[in-house]
């Protein structure tokens, strides 16, 4: 574990680094330390070759948008000071021999790591495209989750599906109380949080895992990647308490069968304002649809189950359109969107639901009622919610 040193020693190596324009690939500054909010909220800085020569370009982050400032290294040692001195938690900068990964902890002490830059190091110029991550790329986060391109992307997708209804739903700034049911291995978890503790400072976020040892190895990594607010319980979806008290945001990502089921029924008991559930395998309406080694369903279309391959994959599609539409019914807006690319997994629909307390149609009653009757199920989520969707019913 890296040993903490005087925050003074590790800018002066960062310092050097920078300005080392012959060897600097890029330096990005973000996040926050404890108690301030830093302005600008991100900068990068990048070594480019224009017709006046070798430049140090500085991209920073402000309120009003992107302001880019081109400096010439010679006389640049003022501004990068000035830069260094913004109240960022954490520092990545690559060189062509090293990379320095530097988080600040609570008590403004700095945890430097230092590692050999892996592969082939190229200085950017002028006219690189700098793509708009929610998280940079370079965040020390992905170094402890230990993330290639294709999980940051997959981060980043997730992020941009969760982003406008945060936003939308929560007005102002204010911290979150978060919850992700049934974590796994909890590199969502984590992303999550630091975004959202990045953009409200103050959010808590608990993940939930029933293996200890899952537990064990995600405290560890938020402490290492500096994730305060960020903690972890082992218990069951359907009985652990968070302990937060109001729950804003729901998370299930990739909870297996019912467990998706349990989550999404806790987070309509908390009347949790904003659910994002990505359903893992569907078993439970698969069983159903198989029994009696028939093909139930309406008239003509039990060729769709006859077959195992298409009832398994029909069954995906029934779930979550029987989930979709019990939320629907219990107050919540709904739509079903598409995660992440199917190269990266096949299950790959997330259920995202909004909160608005409006009691069900007609229309949607009687057609949740149709589906059920004509495909001969019973839904996971309508037991579990059955007194809640017999009130919204009868009401």
């Amino acid at each position: 574990m890296t040993v903490p040193e005087p925050l003074e020693t590790a800018l002066d190596q960062i310092r050097s680094a920078v300005l080392d324009v012959d060897r600097l690939v890029r330096a990005v500054g973000s996040g926050r330390r404890r108690g301030t909010q830093p302005d600008p909220s991100r900068v990068e800085i990048r070594a480019v070759d224009l017709k006046a020569g070798r430049l140090l370009q500085v991209v920073s982050t402000t309120p009003s948008g992107p302001l880019t400032r081109n400096l010439d290294p010679d006389g640049a040692g003022p501004q990068v000071e000035a830069l260094l001195a913004v109240p960022f938690g954490n520092w990545h900068v690559e060189t062509a021999e090293t990379t320095f990964q530097l988080r600040v902890t609570k008590r403004g002490e700095a945890q430097l790591h230092r590692a050999a830059t892996s592969g082939r190091a190229v200085l950017p110029s002028a006219h690189d495209r700098v793509k708009n991550r929610l998280i940079d790329p370079g965040d020390p986060l992905f170094t402890v989750l230990g993330a290639d391109a294709d999980k940051r992307r997959q981060v980043d997708a997730f992020l941009r599906l969760a982003e406008p209804l945060v936003r939308k739903a929560f007005d102002g700034d204010r911290p979150l109380s978060v919850v992700d049911l049934g974590c796994g291995n909890a590199y969502l978890t984590m992303a999550a949080h630091r975004f959202l503790a990045d953009h409200r400072p103050g959010t808590r976020t608990v993940g939930v895992e029933l293996r200890a040892d899952l537990v064990e190895r995600s405290t560890a990594r938020a402490t290492r990647a500096g994730l305060d607010g960020l903690t972890f319980v082992e218990g069951t979806i359907a009985a652990v308490d968070p302990g937060l008290g109001r729950v804003d945001v729901v998370l299930a990502l990739h909870a297996c069968d019912t467990a998706t089921d349990e989550a999404l029924a806790r987070a309509v008991r908390w009347q949790a304002p904003v659910v994002l559930a990505a359903p893992c395998c569907h078993h439970d309406v698969q069983r159903q649809l198989a029994l009696g080694g028939g093909a139930p369903g309406p008239s003509p279309y039990q060729a769709i189950t006859r077959h195992p391959i298409l009832r398994e994959r029909f069954a995906d599609v029934l779930t979550d359109a029987l989930r979709a539409s019990l939320l629907r019914i219990l107050g919540y807006r709904v739509d079903v969107v598409e995660f992440v690319d199917s190269r990266h997994t096949p299950r790959n629909a997330m259920v995202r639901a909004v909160r608005t307390g409006a009691a069900p149609t007609q229309g949607q009653l009687e057609e949740y009622s149709e589906l059920v009757r004509q495909w001969q199920v019973t839904p996971e989520l309508a037991r579990r919610l059955a007194p809640e969707l017999a009130a919204a019913v009868g009401g």
